[in-house]
């Protein structure tokens, strides 16, 4: 082994066990701070609201979207990476922002998910990402922002409300598409969620809250039997990029 390939292998090892040690701890302050500014607001600002309350809000919520909370590391981590979703989890707008944001970077660099070169461009992606965000942020909604809403038609911001979530998933579903470029598992994603959407949960409305979840784990199933054997044997597409 060379030693430029000994000093990347190394720089990675390090990079690995900062990774792990502040990722951890940026996340934990993160969910402490929150968790402090909702008690304070609940307890500490006289609304009145009891224990009892707090905890059947609690209740709901966790039956809602705790299966997300499941699927959602499952289903980021291969195009992520680990270092990339400590800070997509800390900055979050997952699904809509920084998941995209990681794909097409990915793919502009012509790097398929999964490799060791695809978390660090996924990581600088999200860096970029939430850098426009921000400046976005302040200037179209804390500087503009009262003004545009109060300029735009009640109709079109109704509207707008009612288009704008759809549409931003459907662009995000279409981008991961064109950047797997694997029609096979497509095929079968498609299939499985419509006959989740239209067969089974009109048959079985109780696991309407489980839908997602069960998309995710029949079409992991369906996939990995589906998939095509010719890449079997190849070496793994994770060692080659290291030399990158």
């Amino acid at each position: 082994m060379s030693t430029q390939t000994s000093t990347r292998l190394s720089g990675l090892a390090q990079f690995d066990r900062t990774t792990s040690i502040w990722g951890p701890i940026t996340l934990g302050l993160g969910f402490l701070i929150s968790l402090g500014a909702a008690l304070f607001a609940a307890f500490g600002t006289g609304l009145g609201i009891t224990g009892g309350e707090l905890w059947t809000a609690v209740g709901l919520v966790v039956a809602t979207f705790g299966v997300i909370a499941v699927i959602e590391p499952i289903s980021y981590y291969p195009v992520l990476g680990r270092s990339a979703m400590y800070q997509a989890f800390m900055i979050g707008n997952i699904a809509n922002k920084l998941l995209p944001s990681a794909l097409v970077a990915q793919a502009d660099l012509d790097e398929k998910p999964g490799t060791r070169r695809a978390e660090l461009i996924a990581g600088a992606a999200i860096i970029g990402a939430a850098f426009i965000h921000i400046v976005t942020l302040v200037i179209l909604v804390g500087v503009l922002g009262t003004w545009l809403v109060g300029v735009l038609p009640p109709g079109l911001v109704a509207v707008a409300r009612l288009y704008i979530l759809p549409a931003v998933f459907g662009a995000v579903t279409v981008q991961a598409v064109v950047t797997m470029k694997n029609m096979r598992i497509t095929i079968v994603a498609a299939v499985v969620a419509a006959l989740i959407t239209y067969v089974l949960i009109p048959l079985v409305p109780a696991l309407s809250f489980y839908g997602t979840l069960l998309a995710v784990a029949a079409t992991i199933i369906l996939a990995w039997f589906a998939r095509s054997r010719a890449a079997d044997g190849r070496p793994s597409a994770a060692a080659s990029s290291v030399g990158h």
